[in-house]
């Protein structure tokens, strides 16, 4: 079953953000460290800037469908 928006928009910067965290808590050198893709620190980072631009395009997309079927 798949989850509906309201739940994912809170569940993903949730896990995201406890991502964040485990990975300051366990990486000894936690913002100089994240420059490696192989790093779980690179993706815990990558993540909350991802989620955000998503969001944008995905309103983008709508509002051209929505101005699209107006006119």
């Amino acid at each position: 079953m798949f989850l509906s928006l309201p739940t994912l928009t809170v569940l993903i910067p949730l896990v995201s953000l406890a991502g964040l965290f485990y990975s300051a808590s366990v990486e000894e050198d936690f913002p100089q460290g994240c420059t490696s893709t192989t790093s779980l620190c690179f993706y815990s980072l990558l993540l909350p800037i991802t989620i955000p631009v998503y969001v944008f395009f995905h309103l983008w997309t709508w509002m051209g469908i929505k101005l699209f079927r107006h006119n």
